[in-house]
C-alpha cells in the first residue's frame, strides 16, 4: 500500500544573498508532497553548466525552457533507493520544467557552480509528440535518481520556461527501496 505524506513547510538552508534551498526528506517506500511557488525562486544568469559534458543535464537548444525563476530542494537519497520526482503546476497551462542532479552526500554544490555531478535528469515541455511515448500533460517528471551502496545528495530545480516568474506547484518525491 502506498502512503502519501504531505509536508507544506520548508526549511530554508541558505542565506538571503544566496538562492533559497528547501530541505526535503525522502521517506522509503512513500510519496512525500511539498508545495511551492516560482516567485520564491531566483533567476540563473548562466545555464551553461547544464550542457557541460560533466553534467549533461539538458542541451543548449532547450535552454529557453529553463529561463524562469528556479526554486531549489535538496535531500539525501538513502542507499538502496530509487527516487522519482514530479512537479505539478496548479495552473495546467503554465509551462514548467524540472531537473535533478546527484552529488556526494556531503557536497553542497549548487548550479550554476556545478563542476560535475554523478547524474542529472531533466524534463520539459516537448514541442511535438514522439512515437512510442504518451502525449505530455502539464506535469514534468524525472526518474532514475538512484543510490546503490552509498547515499547521495539530490538537488532538484523547479523552473519555468521563457522567463516564467510565478506559479504555484506541488512537488512529489517518491522513494522506492530496492
Amino acid at each position: 500500500m502506498k502512503s502519501f505524506l504531505i509536508a507544506c513547510f520548508f526549511v530554508p538552508l541558505a542565506m538571503a544573498a544566496q538562492p533559497t534551498i528547501y530541505a526535503i526528506e525522502p521517506v522509503p517506500n512513500q510519496q512525500v508532497s511539498y508545495l511551492g511557488n516560482l516567485a520564491e525562486g531566483s533567476f540563473l544568469d548562466d545555464l551553461s553548466w547544464a550542457w557541460n559534458s560533466s553534467n549533461a543535464c539538458f542541451p543548449e537548444t532547450q535552454k529557453s525552457k529553463f529561463t524562469g525563476k528556479h526554486v531549489f530542494f535538496t535531500g539525501i537519497i538513502p542507499k538502496y533507493s530509487e527516487i522519482t520526482v514530479t512537479v505539478i503546476p496548479n495552473d495546467p497551462t503554465a509551462n514548467f520544467s524540472i531537473y535533478a542532479y546527484e552529488i556526494g552526500a556531503n557536497s553542497n554544490a549548487l548550479v550554476p557552480d556545478l563542476p560535475s555531478c554523478i547524474r542529472c535528469e531533466a524534463d520539459h515541455k516537448q514541442e511535438r509528440n514522439f512515437r512510442g511515448r504518451e502525449p505530455q500533460d502539464h506535469t514534468r517528471k524525472v526518474t532514475n535518481l538512484v543510490a546503490i551502496n552509498t547515499p547521495y545528495r539530490m538537488v532538484i530545480g523547479v523552473t519555468g520556461a521563457d522567463g516564467l516568474e510565478e506559479g504555484e506547484f506541488t512537488l512529489l518525491v517518491e522513494t522506492k527501496s530496492k
